[in-house]
Order: C-alpha cells, then sequence, then structure tokens
C-alpha cells in the first residue's frame, strides 16, 4: 500500500443557481486573454443537452478516457496505444475541432457602433457579432457555452436528443422525456476533475501534463509542452484547451497558488449558492490501476473503498511513513469530501465509465420534493413502498442520473437520494411537527448523528468546513524540494534526476528555484 494525497472536491447539484458566477471569476483571473477566448476552464452546463464543447460526454466520438481490458491488470487509453499515438503523432484525427466550441469561434459584438453610429429614421444602431480571432463581422452564431442555457436545448428538436446520458433509454422513453409539457432541466457546473488515474497524463508524449505529489492536482509544464493535443483528446471531460496564440495546451489548475496559501479556488469562494465543498483525502495509489478496470457496475463502490480512512491509526501510521504530514492527516480527518463520499455515500463522481477516478464528486439532485406525510409515518413518495418517485412521477428519471453519475448503477444513485429524503423528513417532522422519528433514516442506513451533521454540512456550513485545505510543509515531511513535479505520462524522468521546481501561471513563471 502506498499513501498518497489527494484535494478533492464535491458539488450540490440540489442548490446549484445556473448563475454562472463561478465561470465570470474564473474567467477574469486566467482566461481574460488573447489566445484563451474560448476556454472555459469552468462552466455551467444545462441538461440535458449536449455540451460544452458539443458531445464532450460521446466517447466514441472523441476516444477520451480508458478503456477496460479484461484479464489485465489496468485499462487502456482510448486514443491509442503509446505505439500508435506516436506513429501518428502528427494526426490527431479526434481533437474537437473550434466549431465544436463555437460555430465560427469565439465571438463578441460590436458595441462601439451604438455609441458611434448615426441613428438613421427607420432603425437604430445595432451590435452586430464579431469574430474574437479574425474580427470578422456579422458572423453566423450557430453554438455557444451558453447555448443550452436553461433549458434551450432540451426539447426533442433541440440538442437534447443527442445527450449521451439518454444512451441507456429507449428513443421513445427519451422522447417522452423531452416533450416540452414535461421537461426536466438541471445545472451541471463542471471544472478539471484532477483525476486520480488522468488520461490527459497518460496521453502526452511530452511528459508536460503531470500530476502534483503533494495534492494530487494535475498541470501542464507550459516549457514541456510540444502541443501534440494528445492530451485534448484523452482527457474525456474536454477539459484540457490549445492555446492558438502561444502553441500550448492549458487547463484548470485548481488556482493552485491559492491553495498553497490555504485559500479555495475563486469559483469556490464566488459561488453565491455555496455549492462547493472541498477538503483532502488519503488514497491507495497502489490499487488506482485495478480500480479504473473494474466493471462498470462496480466503479463507484470501488472507487470509494482506495479512499482511505483517515482517523484509523494503521492508516495513519502508514501515511506518516510514505511522507505524509500531520497537517495533512488532521485535514483529512475533517474534510466534508470524506463525509459526503465514503462516510454518507451521498456524493458520486461525474461518468465513472472514463475510468479516471475523477477527485469532483456530485450531489444528485432531489425532484419532486416529497408529498404529503402518510398516517403511518412514512415518507413515502408512491404507492409502491419506495422511497423514489416511479418513471411517471420523477421529472428528473434515475436512469438518466444513473448513466451520468454511476455508470448506470441506479443503486448508488437512489442511495444518495434517499439518505437526502430521509433528512429531509427527518428534519421536517422535527421543526414542523415536534415529533423525532428516525424510522426512515435508519431505513435509509442512518443515524441521528448523521442526519444532523448532514443537515448542518450541507445547509448551514461555514465557511471554514465548507473548506478544509491543508498546505504542504516539505519541512515537515522530509520529501525533497522537488517534489511538485508528481507523475507524468510518456517522458518519465530518469532515476535520480528531477527537473528545476517551477511555478507556472500558463506562459510565464513565476519563480524557479534551483
Amino acid at each position: 500500500m502506498r499513501i498518497k494525497q489527494q484535494m478533492a472536491m464535491v458539488f450540490n447539484l440540489d442548490k446549484c443557481l445556473g448563475c454562472n458566477t463561478c465561470t465570470l471569476a474564473c474567467k477574469n483571473v486566467w482566461t481574460n486573454r488573447e489566445g484563451a477566448e474560448y476556454m472555459f476552464w469552468n462552466n455551467v452546463e444545462t441538461k440535458p443537452g449536449i455540451g460544452y464543447p458539443k458531445e464532450w460526454e460521446n466517447q466514441d466520438k472523441y476516444r477520451g478516457g480508458w478503456q477496460h481490458r479484461p484479464g489485465k491488470d489496468s485499462p487502456g487509453l482510448r486514443v491509442a496505444s503509446r505505439f500508435w499515438e506516436m506513429m501518428n503523432l502528427f494526426y490527431n484525427p479526434v481533437m474537437p475541432q473550434m466549431e465544436d466550441y463555437y460555430g465560427k469561434g469565439p465571438f463578441t459584438f460590436t458595441y462601439e457602433d451604438l455609441h458611434s453610429a448615426e441613428q438613421t429614421k427607420y432603425s437604430q444602431p445595432v451590435a452586430r457579432p464579431k469574430s474574437m480571432i479574425t474580427g470578422e463581422e456579422d458572423i453566423d452564431i450557430t453554438y455557444g457555452v451558453n447555448w443550452e442555457d436553461n433549458a434551450a436545448g432540451t426539447h426533442e428538436g433541440g440538442t437534447g436528443k443527442h445527450d449521451y446520458n439518454f444512451s441507456d433509454m429507449t428513443a421513445e422513453a427519451r422522447k417522452v422525456f423531452l416533450a416540452f409539457r414535461d421537461s426536466f432541466m438541471m445545472y451541471l457546473p463542471r471544472i478539471c476533475n484532477h483525476c486520480l488515474n488522468p488520461a490527459c497524463v497518460a496521453a502526452c508524449p511530452s511528459g508536460a501534463a503531470y500530476k502534483r505529489e503533494e495534492d494530487g492536482v494535475v498541470l501542464i509544464d507550459q516549457d514541456r509542452c510540444r502541443a501534440w493535443r494528445y492530451c485534448l483528446s484523452g482527457c474525456p471531460y474536454k477539459k484540457v484547451y490549445y492555446n492558438w496564440r502561444t502553441g500550448k495546451s492549458e487547463k484548470c489548475v485548481l488556482c493552485y497558488p491559492r491553495i498553497e496559501t490555504g485559500q479555495p479556488p475563486v469559483c469556490f469562494q464566488a459561488c453565491p449558492g455555496r455549492i462547493r465543498y472541498m477538503g483532502p483525502l488519503l488514497y491507495d495509489l497502489d490499487r488506482v490501476a485495478e480500480t479504473a478496470n473494474a466493471a462498470e457496475k462496480d466503479l463507484v463502490s470501488l472507487h470509494r473503498e482506495i479512499i482511505l480512512d483517515p482517523h484509523d491509526p494503521d492508516i495513519i501510521a502508514a501515511a506518516k511513513r510514505d511522507g505524509v504530514s500531520s497537517a495533512w492527516i488532521d485535514a483529512c480527518q475533517r474534510s466534508p469530501v470524506y463525509r459526503m463520499v465514503k462516510d454518507w455515500e451521498i456524493a458520486l463522481p461525474l461518468h465513472p465509465e472514463f475510468r479516471t477516478l475523477p477527485s469532483l464528486f456530485y450531489i444528485p439532485p432531489e425532484s419532486p420534493v416529497a408529498n404529503a406525510v402518510e398516517k403511518r409515518k412514512c415518507y413515502d413518495m408512491v404507492g409502491k413502498g419506495t422511497v423514489l418517485p416511479n418513471l411517471e412521477e420523477f421529472r428528473i428519471p434515475i436512469k438518466y442520473l444513473a448513466r451520468m453519475l454511476a455508470a448506470g448503477n441506479e443503486e448508488e444513485v437512489g442511495k444518495a437520494l434517499k439518505r437526502q429524503l430521509a433528512v429531509r423528513y427527518f428534519r421536517r417532522t422535527e421543526r414542523v411537527e415536534g415529533v423525532i422519528d428516525t424510522a426512515p433514516l435508519k431505513a435509509a442506513g442512518l443515524t441521528e448523528a448523521d442526519a444532523r451533521d448532514m443537515h448542518r454540512l450541507l445547509a448551514l456550513a461555514h465557511f471554514h468546513e465548507r473548506f478544509v485545505i491543508a498546505t504542504t510543509r516539505p519541512e515537515e515531511t522530509g520529501h525533497s524540494p522537488y517534489v511538485e513535479r508528481g507523475f507524468v505520462g510518456f517522458d518519465e524522468l530518469a532515476p535520480g534526476k528531477t527537473p528545476p521546481r517551477r511555478r507556472f501561471l500558463h506562459g510565464r513563471k513565476t519563480g524557479v528555484e534551483s
């Protein structure tokens, strides 16, 4: 067992407002410059829909992530084997093109016309669409990052019918759910998942993409990047972008300059809905390959298993032997992510079938609100003895959420929703009726203490409870000052050789220690 440390995150989809405040904060800090016009390291998508870029979830199109290899010790890259990747190094046919992000590229509007153009007798001045790359005016707008906002693509005639998450349903079922009067929608905020088994790192021929040792953040070394762009294809979430001005690949850096000083990323801090949580985890590196190659139905449960208990004395002793500091262990014990992912099992990874073992987890949204409580003190939502609505009564279908968050395993999604509903019922009866009824909690596998802790963390948590961030102290861990580099892809470093420790803020160095 080799214990590693990882900064992990949870997004509560039940509380997302779809306001894109997180997107604006990230855009202003990181990608508000030439060459990054189309980059959205943080974006909020409306589901159903095909997302940004178009159909990013469809790996038959993009061949991102890993594929299951029965009988092998680890999965294989879907984009290509290392041999064929090197043979086709100058030809990458499965990379998303600019039209997959925008029709004719990112655009703005000729706002200057509103000030300088003269008003005619018949019309007022109009701001026309203008390309942010070529400067061409009056371009056709056919797609963009906000194209599907607020259910614009959910109807059967729109983009919603191409949503990958309907792949487990028949065409008739999909059509029913996309009918206008029965339409459903949810918001899905996305950033880089900083995976335990990142396909972008494995696919990079130059070894520029790497995973930091001290906190698991996945970065791209701007000096080593040679713009092969296989990281774009390898990432199944399409959260790596190519900067056409610098000729380098870029991605979300999880605001590591802030994390290193104990602050959360800007998108986390800016979120008005308080849906975002961050905390460290300990995991067993030796089991990552085995877990990533498991059968689809077992991916979620095995992913949880490799996350280690920071309260276990044996784990604590082993972690210290592997260089984990006492500050990190203490932070892991207070981590809100550990509680939601491991203890309560209400947070699930996005598309675990991509086999990257993401470090970003989502709490599935509750829908609809529970019906009136029956006299027999049961929070039964339907007449069939279950706590979850059936196809006719649940606006967001369980099958849809299962394809998105559990590799099709409906039991995992059902468990997460059942526990949220149990806590909701428990608190309602306590506050409204003055009765403490723990029967639904027991049925959902929770204790009264769990219910109170869940209510506190999901509804009332303060800043320091939502964000538990441990900073690395090399003087305590015994690591060398070059520990940051971590795991790389093709170009593994020779034994005994380490590169200079650098801080890269895409396009410029912020410091070099020799």
